[in-house]
């Protein structure tokens, strides 16, 4: 059973919508329904709050003196915050673009965090891409459950030469009549703006575990380490293909203004364009860059700067300002990942030696700090020790220019209030000290 697109929930901004092969027709309800949500994010927007946020995160990134800022993207959480049975909208596109609104006026009205509210409506590409000549199988993960990958790779001697560069056919055809349509519905209310999101981590090693399986990439470094490095080469390569194509053909949007980039955080920079006049291509060079190692955790820091880094490097050297890392505790790996040009966002996980990232960040990074989603998955917190962590962790870190962003939570307890009670303390304590 294919699942209700409304139901697949992604980091902020980073769209499912492509892949949804709707009507694209509308009823007169479904349309009054999302005017009316539009109406209130526009509204929203308005609110002299979000231009301050907006200097706040531009100040941040660009390492000026801010206090600490707070997001907090609960992912499938918001499915215990927004229940299906709230969604009134029948077509499954229109459905995906009401959880959005929704969402929209949620984190304004309810978090209250340093999410920036705009007056935009974005809608991506709707495409295709090839693959890489193998397909891995996936068995399980119904209802959001756990899964295992079947690896096409079963012996690099025999399957190595099936791989080829991953095509992207873009249908616009069908992207123009996605868009004419989130005109009809949102002109004179929202504007509507088209952007390109083809990724969400450069760092190629999720490519190489449905390739070859988790349990083989740790193995394989010691059994077969040169067949690991072609296979890393080539995902490389084809990774500068593919941004090569993006950029050639005027695929990529700037992320510098409210773009979520790397794992947590947003785009508001100086540093790179803000804007681009219409038509006029975006270059990488104008962009974020984001690679993580995630799934790398359990080998040596030696391990990871022979075998993933570099060929993670190239890839990053073709962006303006870059983040690295996400869930994996970086302090083991710094010394490798500070090689990164122009890092500016760096991830601090809730398994990474905070005191350690602290003295290595210092005032020349972003230190990205994500707290254990564990604390919102109980129906009752001990919201005491929550806000007390919080405020020695600020106080530790006080010197360092400080993000803290709550995601990857799969679950509130279901207890909604959860999100927005945490918000409220992290706020509180973030202007307090």
């Amino acid at each position: 059973m294919i699942p209700d697109p409304s139901t697949i929930q992604t980091a902020a901004g980073l769209s499912t919508t492509h892949g949804i092969d709707a009507e694209l027709t509308i009823s007169t309800k479904e349309k009054e329904i999302l005017q009316n949500l539009a109406k209130k994010v526009a509204d929203l927007a308005a609110r002299p709050i979000e231009a301050e946020k907006q200097k706040l995160w531009t100040l941040h990134n660009d390492l000026g003196k801010t206090r600490t800022l707070v997001f907090c993207d609960p992912e499938n959480g918001w499915n215990e915050i927004i229940t299906q049975d709230m969604i009134l909208c029948i077509n499954p596109l229109m459905r995906v673009w009401e959880m959005h609104l929704r969402k929209e006026i949620h984190w304004a009205e309810m978090f209250r965090d340093d999410k920036v509210t705009e007056p935009v409506f974005y809608v991506p590409y709707h495409y295709s891409e090839s693959g890489y000549g193998l397909e891995e199988i996936k068995v399980g993960g119904e209802d959001g459950g756990s899964y295992i990958y079947i690896s096409p790779i079963k012996e690099y001697a025999n399957d190595f030469s099936k791989l080829k560069f991953s095509e992207i056919t873009v249908d616009y055809q069908r992207t123009n009549e996605i868009l004419n349509l989130a005109h009809e519905i949102f002109d004179g209310l929202l504007t509507v703006k088209l952007r390109g999101i083809w990724w969400w981590t450069l760092g190629m090693t999720w490519d190489f575990i449905k390739l070859r399986g988790l349990e083989n990439l740790m193995t394989d470094m010691m059994l077969y380490p040169d067949e690991v490095h072609k296979l890393m080469r080539f995902l490389m390569n084809a990774t500068l293909y593919k941004l090569n194509f993006l950029e050639k053909n005027n695929l990529l949007s700037l992320n510098t203004g409210g773009a979520y980039v790397g794992s947590g955080g947003f785009g508001w920079t100086q540093q790179l364009p803000q804007q681009k006049a219409e038509g006029e291509k975006v270059l990488l060079s104008e962009m974020w860059g984001f690679c993580e190692s995630q799934e790398t955790v359990a080998i040596s820091p030696g391990m990871f700067a022979e075998f993933i880094f570099p060929y993670q490097k190239p890839i990053l050297e073709r962006f303006g300002l870059n983040c690295y890392g996400c869930c994996e505790p970086l302090d083991a790996r710094w010394y490798v990942i500070k090689e990164i040009p122009r890092l500016r966002r760096v991830s601090v996980s809730p398994w990474a030696n905070v005191e350690k990232m602290a003295e290595y960040l210092g005032d020349e990074y972003i230190y990205s700090r994500k707290p254990s989603p564990t604390d919102l998955a109980t129906p009752n917190p001990d919201w005491d020790r929550i806000r007390s962590e919080l405020r020695d962790f600020i106080l530790k870190i006080k010197d360092c220019h400080v993000e803290i962003i709550m995601k990857d939570n799969h679950t509130l307890g279901n207890n909604p209030m959860n999100a927005v009670n945490w918000c409220r303390i992290a706020k509180e304590e973030a202007e307090k000290l």
